[in-house]
């Protein structure tokens, strides 16, 4: 029976009838497997004042007792990652493995918000005058959203919401309506976790949606990662509105390998963060910059390695990589082929070509699923398409520079800057290399430099609007408002004799 996904409200699926709907497909085969209810604006409106309500009585729940539900949350999480991957895989197609990886970092910023005792403790002064003493704190915002992409329907809204919640805030999430599966299935572990109704909303749905809560006068900020331009448009939208945004954006993620770097290394990184999740990741490395005389070499080892991913169903033990998320994106991505041929670029591997798996672990036929092979194109140039655009599918360009300093100013002038990468074995060039360059999150060795969940997450350039980057202590410091507070007492207090050991509520 083809599944049938609504909003979550409340502490409970929402019960009235849709006025709008969505398809949900999967991707391995192109067929419908269910549909998802669009929200209206009345329905928003419900979540949100649903949201409002319960904020009166989460923002005063000791943090002691916010903790607890946070590690009951996490252990949930744990128990039932293999059937959430399982979701991930059914809606968006990555292979099981990386949708296990997604959940696996998503788990780690609900660790790092199990921890949030420290990270909300204030400051004191005392006897800054004579009795008096000042002290800082802070204080949760109110009804918070989250617009999270279809490309992790598991691991983003795990960016935003944990320390959200844990600061006191309650929650309204719009999630990707190609993957709205994963939304609702987080939504039931908070209820299982003893999270009171009401703090964790869901709203499923459009830009009908978006746009309300960009609008919503009880929204006080607005969390979203997807494509620049939408970024832009939800920046300057929420902020007209009056409320904090962080909005992460598209990204053209260089990986720059020196003559000196382990070539077999670089190929690896190459592969694996090129292809992974089929490209569809904002920190894949999709313009791999070679300093000559290497580019030979390193154009042969990437094209040898391609020829041994698999491609097939993300269900499939055997699958390296699986399909694109919809129809509409594959032919998007595939476009880039014919333009880049058009534009001079070599075509060393065509994706088109590519062997795919005929059926499913479960006997279906793959014939109309979303499929493109690895591809790769050799001494692309920037004003290319293949190379300014952010392509967000399997397609890798090597581009070929003779120095250095020609390889950091290709990746400076570029107007993204999210994540980069460069290979070597001179630690003098590393570390001018992260001096140097002007992206947010730079690996050295590393393809694919996402920071663990003590530190932030977020770009420069094009790629972030706002100031804040997601979790760590940047996420904390957006999801509360500080307070400063000076006090004088003129009389001592007294209180009764109670001689049992205290305790925290």
């Amino acid at each position: 029976m083809a599944k049938h996904l609504t909003h979550w409200i409340g502490g409970r699926p929402w019960s009235g009838a849709s006025e709008r709907q969505g398809e949900i497909t999967d991707p391995s085969t192109g067929q419908v497997s269910g549909k998802v209810d669009f929200a209206s604006v009345a329905e928003v409106d419900l979540a949100v004042q649903t949201a409002v309500t319960a904020f009166a009585g989460w923002r005063d729940v000791s943090i002691s007792r916010r903790v607890r539900i946070l590690f009951a949350f996490r252990e949930l999480l744990e128990a039932h990652r293999d059937e959430l991957a399982a979701m991930i895989v059914s809606e968006h197609g990555k292979v099981h493995s990386d949708a296990l990886g997604e959940v696996a970092r998503g788990i780690e910023v609900v660790e790092y918000a199990c921890g949030i005792p420290q990270a909300l403790k204030g400051g004191y002064s005392n006897q800054v005058s004579t009795g008096i003493d000042v002290y800082s704190l802070r204080q949760p915002l109110g009804p918070v959203a989250i617009i999270s992409p279809f490309n992790f329907p598991a691991m983003v809204p795990l960016w935003f919401f944990p320390i959200a919640i844990a600061t006191g805030n309650t929650v309204v999430l719009k999630p990707s309506e190609k993957d709205p599966s994963a939304a609702i299935f987080m939504a039931e572990l908070w209820k299982k976790a003893g999270l009171p109704d009401g703090v964790f909303n869901v709203v499923q749905g459009d830009k009908v949606a978006v746009d309300r809560l960009l609008e919503h006068p009880e929204i006080k900020s607005v969390s979203f990662v997807g494509s620049t331009p939408i970024a832009q448009y939800v920046y300057e939208t929420g902020t007209k509105h009056g409320k904090r945004v962080q909005a992460l954006g598209g990204a053209k993620n260089h990986m720059l390998v020196l003559p000196d770097a382990d070539l077999d290394l670089a190929a690896d990184a190459a592969i694996n963060a090129g292809f992974g999740s089929a490209g569809e990741r904002c920190m894949a490395i999709s313009a791999l910059v070679a300093v000559e005389p290497v580019g030979d070499e390193l154009s042969k080892k990437i094209q040898q390695r391609m020829a041994d991913i698999s491609v097939g169903p993300g269900s499939s033990p055997t699958s390296d990589m699986g399909p694109l998320v919809t129809g509409a994106h594959r032919d998007k991505v595939t476009s880039y082929i014919p333009a880049g041929v058009a534009a001079g670029a070599d075509l060393a591997v065509d994706g088109r070509e590519h062997p795919i798996a005929q059926q499913t672990p479960d006997g279906e036929s793959t014939e109309n699923g979303f499929w493109l092979g690895p591809t790769l194109f050799d001494r692309v140039l920037p004003g290319m398409p293949v190379y300014d655009d952010e392509v967000f599918g399997p397609i890798l360009s090597i581009v070929r520079v003779e120095s250095y300093e020609e390889g950091l100013e290709l990746i400076n002038s570029n107007p993204y800057g999210n994540g980069t990468a460069i290979f070597t074995n001179d630690g003098g060039a590393a570390r001018r290399f992260q001096q140097e360059v002007e992206v947010g999150m730079v690996g050295i060795n590393v393809p694919i430099p996402v920071p663990v969940a003590y530190h932030s997450f977020g770009g420069w350039k094009a790629s972030l609007f706002g100031d804040t980057h997601a979790y760590g202590e940047e996420g904390v410091r957006f999801f509360t408002r500080a307070k400063a507070v000076t006090q004088r007492w003129l009389d001592p207090s007294h209180g009764g004799i109670n001689l049992g050991f205290p305790t925290n509520h």
